[in-house]
């Protein structure tokens, strides 16, 4: 064999035999997140409140898949316990469950406004708790990715339910690095942009370009490259940061280029 081509081969699969939880997992963003880290060879925790989604992935990968509620503490302990008993390990968390409530923000209820909060921001702070957990047992560090959002450095009109909490988990992110970087432990995060998923349904991304009074493939594709940003691309960009094993505390946007999203 050529010995030029043997890392190409050794790289087919870069995640063989680890261990990867990703929150969210039955829809949109999260099950193609899925998907890709599978095609990487990582062994898959896929976790959802949708017993019926994960059902569907697990019939269509093998994957582990566990109900769990980001909102519930013993919901989430009882997820990660089970996840640990059962594949033994865990390398990689991907914490990527959410909402994305709308309203001004001066009008929205403050139970409204709380309830965004405890999945958008205390959502993960409970899988990174059960996670650094697990990764303190093992001895050997681990990783977590945050799926952030571009809302969190560029505010739109009426997001402020949504882009507030998701301005505080890049927070969060720093801080983990900040506070356990020194356990072998790498956390990062992506900022996505618009990308049609379960969060971003068809009839919101008709009303908002209906407001801009745009196509809706303009309105998709308003950014430098001119392009739509797919949930797929997200999930590789998530791929791309779990490799690069030197990378931390760090955010990789992913919308196609947009200056008031490019982080200074």
């Amino acid at each position: 064999m050529d010995a030029a081509v043997a890392p190409d081969i050794q790289l087919a699969k870069p995640l063989e035999g680890r261990v990867v939880a990703v929150t969210g997992a039955g829809s949109g963003i999260g099950r193609d997140i899925v998907r890709t880290f599978a095609r990487a060879g990582a062994i898959l925790a896929a976790l959802d409140v949708d017993a019926a989604a994960l059902g569907a992935l697990q019939e269509e990968l093998g994957c582990h898949t566990g109900v769990c509620d980001v909102t519930d503490a013993a919901s989430v302990e009882g997820a990660f316990s089970a996840l640990e008993r059962a594949l033994g390990r865990l390398d990689i968390l991907i914490s990527n469950a959410g909402s994305a409530p709308q309203g001004a923000i001066g009008d929205i209820s403050l139970s409204d406004f709380r309830r965004s909060f405890d999945l958008n921001f205390f959502g993960h702070q409970l899988v990174c708790q059960a996670a650094l957990k697990i990764f303190r047992r093992q001895g050997r560090g681990g990783t977590i990715l945050f799926n952030i959002s571009n809302q969190s450095v560029n505010p739109g009109k009426h997001f402020g339910p949504y882009g507030i909490p998701k301005a505080a988990v890049m927070a969060l992110m720093k801080q983990y690095a900040l506070d356990h970087s020194h356990e072998g432990i790498r956390v990062s995060g992506v900022n996505a942009g618009r990308v049609r998923s379960g969060l971003m349904t068809d009839q919101m991304i008709a009303d908002r370009a209906a407001a801009r009074g745009i196509t809706q493939q303009e309105y998709m594709s308003g950014n430098l490259l001119g392009v739509e940003v797919t949930s797929t691309d997200v999930a590789e960009t998530f791929l791309h940061l779990a490799l690069m094993k030197k990378v931390n505390a760090a955010v990789l946007t992913v919308d196609g280029g947009a200056i008031a999203t490019s982080l200074r």
